[in-house]
C-alpha cells in the first residue's frame, strides 16, 4: 500500500509499505476512504519534535472496514467508521470517566495518511455511521476523528456556557472548531483572534460575533474594551505556544478558566496571574470517542458542517505539496483523497 511518511525536517514523501495486518483480536484494519492533514503533524514537519526517519505519519482518517480480530464483535467488513485518533477500549477505569485519551490500553492511529491503517482497540474506538455516507458529508465526518471533538473539548474543559463571553485564541482548524463548539454551546459572544481574512470568514461562518486581529497587550486591551473592562468568561487556547498561553490568560477574566488543546511547545504558564486572578486551566488531548455520538448527530442532522475547515483538497501524490500548503499558511487544513 502506500502511505506518508517523514525523512527529516519538511521531507514528507509517499511510500510503498506493507499493508497492516490483524496482530491482535481487538484489532481492526480499515481501508482509507479519506484523510487529512493535522496542525499537529507541523511540528515534527517543522523539526520541532523528534523524527525517526522513515515513520509513517497521519492520524485522522475516516473509511470502510477491511477486516476485524476475533474480539471485535460490532463491526465487521463493509462498515463505515470514523476512528478517533486515540484508541480506547472504552472499558478502563479512564474510559468509564469519559477520560478515552487516557486509556489504560490505548494506541494511536499511525500511518493514517495511507491507503489502509490499524485501529488497535477497534470494538471501544469506532463508531459507525447509518450506511455509507453521501460524499458530501465525508468532510464533516472526517473532522470527527480529531479535529472537531478538540475544539469542542476545549470548550467543555473551559466550561463555556449559554449567554458567556468566549474567546478563541488561534485561528487554524482546531481554533475554529472552537468558535463552532462555543457557538452550539449558547455562548453569547464569540471572539475569533484572527489576522487571516479566509480563517475569519470560516469563524463568523461557524457562530464568531466578533473578530480581533491585535495581538498581546493590544488583543488583551481590546477583549476588555468589548467586555467593559471585565474580560472573557472562558478562552479557548488553540494553538500550544508560549505567546499563545499568554495570550489567553491576558483575555481571561478572574475566576475563568482557559482550555487548552494546542499541544504545548515551550510554554511556561504565567501562575502568579493565575493565583492573584484564580484563574484556571483545563485541558489536553481530546477525548474524541466520548464526544463521538454527540457530534456526529450534530453532523449528520445538518445542525453544523464543521468541514468547511477544509479550504484545500488534493489526492493522496500530493501529500508533500499539502504539507507546503499549510506550512506556508496557503490553507487552513488540507482534505486528502485516497
Amino acid at each position: 500500500m502506500r502511505v506518508t511518511t517523514i525523512h527529516g525536517t519538511r521531507d514528507i514523501r509517499l511510500e510503498d509499505r506493507p499493508k497492516p495486518t490483524i496482530d491482535a483480536p481487538t484489532d481492526a484494519v480499515i481501508k482509507v476512504s479519506a484523510s487529512c492533514i493535522c496542525g499537529s503533524d507541523l511540528w515534527p514537519y517543522r523539526g520541532e519534535n523528534t523524527i525517526t526517519p522513515g515513520d509513517t505519519i497521519g492520524h485522522e482518517m475516516i473509511g470502510i472496514v477491511e477486516e476485524v480480530g476475533n474480539d471485535v464483535r460490532s463491526f465487521r467488513p463493509g462498515d463505515f467508521v470514523i476512528a478517533p485518533f486515540c484508541h480506547s477500549d472504552n472499558t478502563c477505569p479512564h474510559c468509564r470517566a469519559g477520560m478515552t485519551s487516557a486509556c489504560a490500553n490505548g494506541g494511536f492511529t499511525t500511518g493514517g495518511q495511507g491507503e489502509y491503517a490499524k485501529v488497535t482497540q477497534a470494538e471501544g474506538s469506532l463508531v459507525k455511521t447509518d450506511g455509507v455516507p453521501d460524499a458530501s458529508l465525508l468532510p464533516s465526518l472526517l473532522t470527527l476523528s480529531d479535529v472537531f471533538p478538540t475544539g469542542w473539548h476545549c470548550a467543555v474543559a473551559a466550561g463555556v456556557k449559554p449567554g458567556s463571553t468566549v474567546v478563541v485564541v488561534g485561528d487554524g482548524a482546531v481554533g475554529l472548531c472552537a468558535v463552532l463548539a462555543a457557538a452550539q454551546m449558547g455562548a453569547e459572544r464569540v471572539v475569533a483572534m484572527s489576522r487571516h481574512e479566509d480563517r475569519q470568514k470560516i469563524a463568523r461562518q461557524f457562530g464568531a460575533t466578533h473578530i480581533v486581529a491585535e495581538r498581546g497587550k493590544e488583543g488583551a486591551d481590546r477583549i476588555k474594551d468589548l467586555t467593559d473592562g471585565v474580560g472573557a468568561d472562558a478562552v479557548l487556547e488553540c494553538v500550544g505556544t508560549h505567546d499563545s498561553m499568554l495570550q489567553a490568560f491576558g483575555c481571561a477574566r478572574p475566576g475563568s478558566t482557559v482550555g487548552f488543546v494546542g499541544a504545548p511547545h515551550g510554554v511556561e504558564l504565567p501562575l502568579r496571574r493565575m493565583f492573584t486572578k484564580n484563574i484556571g486551566l483545563a485541558g489536553g488531548m481530546a477525548p474524541v470517542r466520548t464526544y463521538l455520538p454527540e457530534l456526529l448527530e450534530l453532523v449528520t442532522s445538518g445542525a453544523v458542517d464543521p468541514g468547511l475547515v477544509f479550504d484545500a483538497r488534493m489526492p493522496l501524490e500530493q501529500v508533500a505539496e499539502g504539507y507546503r500548503a499549510m506550512d506556508e499558511r496557503r490553507a487552513i487544513k488540507v482534505y486528502l483523497e485516497v
